[in-house]
């Protein structure tokens, strides 16, 4: 009776062991669900609210260039040169897109959440040069920035609430920012599978998804239920579309291809050109600045900025003039080669909507509107080599559901060309140096 007894206490405590064990492992993990849902909340009001200085800052350069139209030749060079100026000496860890540092981080993460390039200094100094570069006529895009802010939120909300860092940490981060950018979630998730991370665990899918669709909710809640590029219903007869996609796709994959071969050419030891640049960095930022003002005051204005809304006018069935991708082109690959911050997602899609513009001269009998998104996902998957995300970004911003398949098809056929003109994706090359950069130095041979 007594070993009975006995026996029944030993089970009790054992089981209030384990219990209480149980309770000790759950913690960490309802500490990441917080930090999670906190840190999803701040990047999503944060992507909001530096979309609304984005534009401020945009439509602020263009009256100030109505107001003085030659202006933006001594202000465009001059802030080109000061911003890359400004980086380089206090901010390296900003310069760029923001996406490949976010790449870098989520590969070999810093528990303490420490590291430099998703610290909240470099994603506020990120927002705060590319506001500039808006305010003084760069062609660049809020997203890219928005990913490493949102990343670096990420990060601090985790630190603050005493929550160790993981790569799904960083990955979740920068994926919803990307939801929130675009008001996308969906595009947010397969960011995060083609972009960010290397190998996409469960746990990881389960942190991206969470952390992204309350991203999502908090864009939804505050701007509403809008498509960022406007509504496009209208469809293509299925023999042009089988026209059509593969001349969208190759061209997209070439052009896109060639701009992502030019910026990576910038980061090759070998080439004497690159090294000449380099060496002169505020040089060569003050004439990418004089190109892009020129081209500005040329087109008109429409190279400045983002092209948002120019692309949101031809998506909606407004006819544009044909050099507007040409110049856009021109205008994204030298405010990129400048070295200066910002991002070319929005860039890219602006430069791809000018080629599915020149497009539609082939197909004078068919809607405008398809043929252009045809032309944006070409070019968008020639930059970026991430055909997923881009199918998903196009039609959630542009409810452009009935294209998908042709969409899916000029994706591939494009990231196909792409891999052939440039082996080598884009941000996954730009990401090299920042990898670089943490590896400890190799010991002398003794």
């Amino acid at each position: 009776m007594g070993s009975k007894r006995f026996g029944w206490f030993r089970n009790v405590r054992d089981a209030a062991d384990a219990g209480q064990q149980a309770t000790v492992a759950a913690i960490p993990v309802v500490g990441r669900r917080i930090a999670t849902g906190v840190g999803a909340i701040a990047l999503g009001l944060a992507a909001l609210s530096f979309a609304e200085l984005g534009d401020q800052a945009q439509h602020g350069f263009m009256r100030l260039a109505r107001a003085f139209p030659y202006l933006p030749l001594l202000l465009t060079p001059t802030a080109f040169a000061a911003v890359v100026w400004v980086t380089l000496r206090w901010l390296p860890e900003a310069r760029g897109s923001g996406i490949p540092q976010v790449i870098a981080a989520s590969r070999d993460p810093d528990p303490a959440g420490r590291d430099p390039l998703v610290s909240l200094r470099a994603g506020l100094a990120k927002i705060g040069l590319t506001l500039a570069m808006l305010g003084a006529g760069g062609s660049v895009g809020r997203e890219g920035p928005t990913v490493q802010l949102s990343a670096a939120l990420m990060v601090a909300i985790h630190r603050v609430l005493r929550v160790p860092i993981s790569a799904g940490v960083v990955i979740a981060g920068g994926a919803a920012g990307v939801a929130a950018a675009f008001n996308t979630p969906l595009a947010g998730v397969a960011f995060a599978i083609e972009e960010l991370a290397a190998a996409y665990e469960q746990k990881v899918a389960v942190l991206v998804m969470a952390a992204v669709m309350i991203a999502g909710l908090v864009s939804l809640g505050i701007a509403g239920d809008y498509v960022y590029f406007g509504a496009m219903r209208q469809t293509l007869a299925v023999g042009t579309i089988l026209i059509v996609t593969p001349i969208a796709g190759i061209a997209g994959g070439l052009t896109g291809g060639l701009f992502s071969r030019a910026i990576l050419a910038m980061l090759a030891p070998g080439a004497a050109w690159a090294r000449y640049l380099k060496a002169r960095p505020v040089t060569l930022a003050a004439a990418c600045g004089l190109v892009a003002a020129l081209l500005g005051i040329i087109t008109g204005g429409a190279t400045w900025g983002t092209g948002y809304e120019v692309t949101r006018l031809m998506v909606e069935g407004v006819a544009q003039p044909l050099w507007f991708g040409p110049a856009k082109f021109v205008a994204s690959l030298v405010t990129a080669l400048s070295g200066a911050p910002g991002g070319v997602f929005a860039p890219s899609l602006a430069v791809g909507a000018g080629l599915g513009n020149l497009l539609t001269g082939l197909f004078p009998s068919s809607p405008a509107g398809p043929i252009i998104l045809l032309g944006m996902i070409g070019y968008f998957v020639g930059v970026v080599r991430a055909p997923l995300t881009a199918v998903i970004i196009i039609t959630e911003t542009t409810a452009s559901r009935g294209l998908i398949i042709p969409l899916f098809a000029t994706a591939l056929i494009a990231d196909l060309v792409s891999t052939l003109v440039c082996r080598e994706r884009l941000y996954h090359g730009l990401a090299k140096p920042f990898l670089a950069s943490r590896r400890p130095a190799e010991a002398p041979p003794s």
